[in-house]
């Protein structure tokens, strides 16, 4: 066994190794939100395709990559120099703008099996389907883009260009598309490079040695993190703002059941799979709740595959959380993702009282702007919610999104659009002991006609406060005509704004926590 020193330095290694992949595919991203907003992962995984290190990325990305990886491991060869892609939401994809490339690494290029894979998921502005930026109202999974099954784009490192061709030619705006997918190769070979200099370093055996108590140590963490629960039975419930096409209330249930040091998540009585883009592949599910376990744990949990080894995840089939394979999924990685961690804290609620935060914005607040001369993906930040310690954050993307917001100076330059204010929302953070974080305000115009997709949360239902902390506000989106007059949109929407009109999008704010001393809230 390694002295745990030693493993948190191999630990250590091999984060760098993933972070400077995300460096790399930074560096040589084309679109805005690849090299801006940074809306990729990177990670390192073992032989047989399990977690073994990541970089600070994308929650959401992150735990649902050893999925994909086991999935191509299972259905391609996986030759020397070989590259493979793949975004089926079946097959350990969360939505198709996040297309995963995959690289094997054997010590010789003769040896039979990998003893590593690197990996990165990287969401593309546009991949095809009948929306532009493949993230609007459809309700069919082949209506949101190409469907990627485990596919060899590069064999023994030389790129397919009849593989490449039938991909991109069906999205919008091919070359930028080209652009990426070669930014993802790069990131990719840094990760090859980089192991293989730890491995001339350290020698094969401490690696792989190292792969092996990584995991055992995050399986050791979330068991010690579980056994100071209190035993028993929580259960939560939310309800989304609806799917776009109807009113019909969508529910998510949890069901959890704490056993010592086991814990057993079953999301039974959750609404059946909607005819809109919220319903959500069962990776995403997997995500949340490992974001909320490393969230909880009072150390760093090493980002290694042994997190779920104590989980058991019931989720029922055909549900929301497991649609059959021909319904939309945009929005689930990105909206329903983020209402499933409200739902998991607030069923943490009664067990953690001192360490359960009130609801944050709950939304990543995605938009998509597209017209001759590109197609543009953005997400808004929003309020945090108050915590038991302190007050939550304000104008920040939470929980299952990492990205930065696009520069306005970016935007413009790509698009036909101007933005005229990018400010906080202020009041519209939860009153409490610990207030939540503020929203903020974006508004565009469009100096052309422009195709718009819309896809939020919490237009109608507020983010709740705990502990007796006040919600915060919901948000708007809001259709500025020229004239000025005003019109709500509703939390999903597509449609096309005409020149010199304007879109206002308030975010949500978070919500408060404890009970708010009325006297200090009074006006002198």
């Amino acid at each position: 066994m390694l002295d745990p020193v030693r493993l948190r330095i191999i630990g250590s290694l091999l984060d760098a190794i993933a972070e400077d992949m995300g460096i790399a595919l930074e560096r040589a991203g084309i679109s805005p939100n690849i090299k801006e907003r940074l809306d990729h992962s990177c990670a390192i995984f073992d032989a047989d395709g399990d977690l073994v290190s990541q970089a600070a990325h994308i929650p959401v990305h992150l735990g649902a990559m050893p999925m994909a990886v086991k999935a191509a491991r299972q259905h391609v060869p996986f030759e020397d120099g070989d590259v493979v892609l793949v975004n089926d939401p079946a097959l350990g994809g969360t939505h198709l703008p996040d297309i995963t490339a995959i690289q094997a690494l054997r010590i010789h290029p003769s040896d039979a099996l990998p003893i590593a894979y690197v990996a990165n998921r990287a969401h593309h502005a546009d991949v095809g389907g009948i929306v532009p930026g493949s993230m609007g109202l459809t309700e069919q999974l082949s209506d949101e883009g190409v469907v990627i099954p485990p596919t060899t784009w590069i064999n023994n490192g030389i790129i397919d260009s009849a593989v490449e061709n039938s991909l991109i030619q069906s999205m919008r705006f091919p070359d930028e598309r080209k652009g990426d997918l070669l930014a993802q190769k790069a990131a990719l070979q840094t990760g090859i490079t980089g192991l293989q200099k730890l491995l001339d370093r350290l020698g094969e055996k401490e690696v792989l040695q190292g792969f092996r108590e990584l995991q055992n140590a995050a399986e050791r963490h979330v068991r010690f993190l579980i056994d100071q629960i209190p035993n028993g039975r929580y259960i939560a419930l939310e309800q989304l703002d609806g799917d776009g096409f109807s009113d019909q209330p969508i529910l998510l249930r949890l069901t959890l059941d704490v056993m010592g040091d086991q814990a057993r998540f079953d999301f039974t009585g959750t609404s059946e799979a909607c005819r809109g883009p919220m319903n959500c592949s069962t990776p995403v599910t997997h995500s949340a709740i490992q974001y909320v376990l490393r969230c909880l744990a009072p150390e760093d949990i090493p980002a290694s595959g042994g997190t779920m080894r104590p989980i058991e995840v019931v989720i029922p089939t055909g549900s929301l959380l497991d649609p059959p394979p021909d319904r939309p999924v945009a929005g689930g990685n990105v909206e329903t993702s983020q209402r499933l961690v409200d739902l998991i804290l607030t069923a943490l609620a009664p067990a953690l009282p001192d360490r359960i935060p009130a609801q944050s914005q709950g939304t990543m607040n995605n938009l998509v702007f597209s017209c001759e001369t590109g197609t543009h993906y953005e997400t808004l930040g929003g309020g945090a919610g108050g915590g038991p310690r302190q007050p939550g954050a304000s104008g920040l993307q939470v929980h299952m999104t990492n990205t930065l917001n696009t520069p306005i100076e970016r935007i413009e330059q790509v698009l036909p659009i101007r933005v005229h204010g990018y400010h906080l929302r202020n009041g519209s953070g939860g009153a409490g002991q610990h207030p939540g974080g503020e929203g903020v305000v974006r508004e565009f115009e469009f100096l052309a006609d422009m195709d718009v997709s819309i896809l939020t949360e919490r237009r109608e239902l507020s983010p709740a406060g705990c502990a007796g902390g006040e919600a915060g506000q919901p948000g708007q989106n809001m259709r500025i005509a020229e004239d000025g007059e005003r019109t709500l949109l509703p939390s999903k929407w597509q449609g096309r704004f005409r020149c010199g009109e304007r879109l206002r999008i308030e975010t949500p704010g978070g919500g408060g926590w404890g009970q708010a001393d009325r006297d200090s809230l009074q006006t002198p």
